[in-house]
């Protein structure tokens, strides 16, 4: 009798033959180029950062076709979000590279005076970003420029929720990019986790602190570095004296920008009673005019990006009582830009991130009460306060902790290349953007270059020891930040 295909006949070795690993020749191609030096030459990292400029230019309608296909994003949303900061970032490090690459010098002590003391900026070697898919192309790209300009191998894990980005960045992006020095894999969670079976020397993560930890803890193994950019709920602190319709302007563009699908948009608002109630009809007129009176028919409010999390966020929105929206459509993840009143704090609206159109609204009996709130309960990743007085602005920002602060509007300190992004506690840690990217993905290698000569100065150090010398080489090894020398 013919033994069925895949069954194994009598005789047959019973035990499963090894699992090939489907990374192993892309990660040995990856560290013999890095081995080789090929990243390190700063024509190299100017010539690749260009590329992925062109990569956006070039491709510019093809990116912001499929990012409709995932997310429903508007081409507005979409040059802003995604390829107009990714091409910022580049800019930046294509006009910054050989200022940020420089060895930089440090003080020398009495010891040290006649010696080259400084600071080289060296790359990790084979960094591994494994990027979300809220922000599918922005949150893959922006990590890969520090990584490209600190002059490391890079290999690309995009999310395979945003599949239609996700098959740009793995077909057309390796197009432009050195192949023996950068790879798009692809897979879902378990291609992740074996992935990560392997060493990195830097690994960057974009994600939710769940699989954060499972990150943290693979890279624990090896001993390997991690910035991991998490979330979590962005407190909104509106105070008394405000105007709730600039506030409802601001609140209403950064809470539904990209369906709420946004890591720094506000998960709650604090307020008072009074507050709330001039601020809801506020709220109401801004999604009015910003979506129209069917927001469902706006071309320029996004979707949910599955059924996974419609079916989420639907559970979330019988939380509380629902001032404002509240609509829904399965069949095209559809959810009205939505904000609830009467939520109780152990509900689950707030007891996870968000992640949706949907806003909900607690009240306290003003800052002190809304400072408690906050600092009960995890470090945000961005926290913001509204006031017409800039002392109350002041205060929340210094008696609370958040990754980023922005006072009177929303997320634009992301904007900006001179401001770090990044985490703190649950909410991440590390951070990037400009310059910080650079440093993330840089080791800081301590240098000094001494004389081989002048001998004689070094027998101080020198047993037999004796106590008179003592004085003297402390002394010498002190810090002076003087220009004295011994010329």
């Amino acid at each position: 009798m013919a033994t069925p295909a895949g069954a194994r006949s009598m005789g047959e070795d019973r035990q499963s033959p090894p699992r090939m690993d489907p990374f192993e020749d892309t990660l040995r191609r990856l560290r013999e180029a890095f081995g080789a030096g090929r990243t390190r030459p700063a024509e190299f990292r100017t010539e690749q950062l260009q590329a992925l400029s062109r990569f956006l230019q070039d491709n510019r309608k093809l990116l912001q076709d499929a990012l409709a296909q995932d997310l429903h994003k508007s081409a507005f949303e979409s040059e802003l979000s995604e390829i107009g900061i990714s091409l910022n970032e580049i800019r930046l490090a294509l006009s910054k590279l050989r200022t940020w690459m420089k060895d930089e010098r440090v003080p020398r002590n009495l010891a040290t005076q006649l010696d080259s003391a400084f600071i080289r900026k060296e790359p990790y070697g084979l960094v591994l970003i494994v990027a979300p898919w809220n922000y599918p192309l922005n949150l893959t790209l922006v990590p890969l420029v520090g990584a490209i300009a600190a002059g490391n191998c890079v290999v690309l894990k995009p999310s395979e929720v945003s599949s239609s980005i996700e098959k740009v960045l793995a077909e057309v992006l390796p197009r432009y990019l050195d192949q023996s020095c950068f790879a798009v894999v692809l897979g879902g969670p378990e291609e992740t986790r074996r992935l990560l079976e392997h060493r990195f020397d830097y690994i960057f993560f974009t994600g939710n602190p769940h699989v954060g930890k499972i990150v943290m803890t693979a890279a624990a193994k090896h001993l390997t570095p991690v910035t991991l950019e998490l979330g979590g709920k962005n407190p909104c602190y509106v105070d008394d004296n405000c105007d709730p319709q600039t506030v409802a302007n601001r609140v209403t563009w950064f809470r539904y920008f990209n369906a709420g699908q946004t890591c720094v948009a506000p998960d709650y608002v604090l307020c008072t009673p009074e507050t709330r109630e001039r601020l809801l009809p506020a709220l109401q007129s801004a999604i009015t005019r910003f979506y129209g009176e069917d927001p469902r028919s706006s071309p320029d409010l996004g979707r949910i990006i599955n059924q996974k999390h419609f079916q989420r966020l639907q559970a979330l929105l019988r939380c509380g009582r629902v001032a404002i929206g509240g609509q829904s459509d399965e069949s095209q993840r559809y959810i009205a830009p939505t904000v609830l009143v009467d939520v109780q704090e152990a509900e689950p609206v707030m007891q996870e991130e968000i992640f949706g159109p949907i806003l909900p609204i607690l009240t306290v009996g003003g800052l002190d009460e809304a400072i408690a709130f906050i600092n009960r309960r995890e470090k945000p990743l961005a926290l913001y306060a509204f006031s017409n007085n800039n002392q109350v602005v002041k205060q929340v920002l210094a008696r609370t902790n958040s990754g980023g602060f922005c006072g009177n509007d929303g997320f634009m300190h992301m904007t900006l290349g001179s401001l770090p992004f990044g985490g703190v506690g649950t909410s991440g840690m590390g951070s990037y953007h400009g310059k910080f990217s650079f440093d993330t993905f840089s080791h800081r290698r301590a240098c000094l270059l001494r004389s081989s000569g002048l001998e004689k100065l070094n027998e101080l150090r020198y047993p037999p020891y004796s106590a008179r010398r003592l004085p003297l080489l402390l002394m010498a090894m002190e810090e002076r930040r003087c220009p004295c020398t011994l010329l």
